[in-house]
């Protein structure tokens, strides 16, 4: 991926950050008991699917039984002080999607948990977005689309809520494409489909494993993917950046894993290594493409060197946009 060049380049100064928010060397994972493996979205969803299908793998690299727990709520905020008032022996995980990590500090001026309270572990999965439309909408392309919302009338872009990932996008692609679309926060991505499918807003964009269903059949129409390439799952929908939209390839909600800051250096680089193992199984790797996601695994260093710019970007956005919490 594009975003691992920069990274490395800027591993070294995120590594003075990393050496801050670590703990000093210790014993590695102590075995006995289980590892937690928290996710913040009920179960059901992709978060939690994705987390079931690297969980059996991920015990048998580190010989202990990993136990997936669903801790939703609070926009990522109880799942993440869960894991912090669990001891930091690293057998609580914490993984979550970019949301919680690059865009609640900067939306929530009261944030109920601190970034800088985390080490991270390792990425996961890319989780490339979607922009979708009713099929009766007469756009072929997100070049059309565009087009057609810049000869005036209102747009109805439809998000899972103030702040979101599908929040984000519509600013970013205001940004990009100097087109004006009226927000329409809905409460989750599951009423913004709804409203989609039924003719009351005019787009959405999404995470494709929560779309790609209703896209297969037809019940949407896929426009573009906000990827540096296209999807295997959709080969025939191109990028934004085909359609003459670049920039767009930043949207991505990744997940990744995060581990207590309190957590040895010893254990974060024995789960790192058996993280990177379980997403370099091959049966593995396939069911999460399956599921609309790309898997890759990193170092803790491009981790958080990642994380720091998608927070310099949503930052930015907020404050441009003059983005407020619900």
């Amino acid at each position: 991926m594009a975003f691992i060049n920069w990274a490395r380049r800027c591993a070294p100064a995120v590594l003075s950050t990393l050496a801050l928010i670590a703990a000093p060397a210790g014993t590695a994972l102590a075995q006995g008991s289980y590892v937690r493996l928290v996710v913040a979205f009920p179960a059901g969803g992709p978060s939690d699917l994705m987390a079931r299908v690297i969980s059996e793998q991920l015990g048998k690299e580190l010989k202990q039984n990993v136990v997936v727990e669903n801790r939703p709520g609070g926009n990522g905020a109880v799942a993440a002080q869960y894991v912090l008032h669990e001891p930091a022996d690293g057998k609580t995980l914490w993984i979550t999607t970019a949301g919680a990590i690059t865009i609640n500090p900067s939306l929530y001026p009261k944030l109920a948990y601190s970034v800088k309270d985390f080490a991270p572990v390792s990425l996961v999965v890319n989780t490339p977005e979607m922009l979708v439309v009713n099929p009766k909408n007469p756009a072929r392309n997100a070049k059309e689309f565009v087009a057609n919302a810049g000869k005036g009338g209102q747009v109805n872009f439809a998000s899972s809520g103030i702040g979101s990932m599908p929040h984000m996008a519509i600013a970013l692609l205001s940004e990009k494409t100097k087109v004006q679309f009226l927000h329409v926060p809905e409460k989750g991505a599951a009423p913004a489909i709804s409203d989609l499918m039924g003719g009351h807003v005019d787009a959405f964009v999404g995470d494709v494993p929560g779309i790609q269903a209703l896209v297969k059949s037809g019940g949407l129409k896929g426009l573009a993917i906000a990827s540096p390439k296209r999807s295997q799952l959709f080969p025939d929908i191109p990028t934004f950046a085909e359609e003459g939209i670049p920039g767009m390839e930043l949207l991505n909600n990744w997940s990744g894993i995060y581990v207590s800051a309190k957590t040895p250096a010893a254990t974060v680089d024995q789960l790192n290594q058996a993280i990177r193992r379980t997403i370099a199984d091959p049966t593995v790797a396939a069911k999460l493409r399956e599921l609309g996601v790309e898997p890759q695994a990193t170092s803790p260093a491009e981790l958080a060197a990642l994380a720091e710019r998608d927070s310099t970007q949503w930052s930015r956005i907020i404050k441009t946009n003059n983005i407020q919490p619900e």
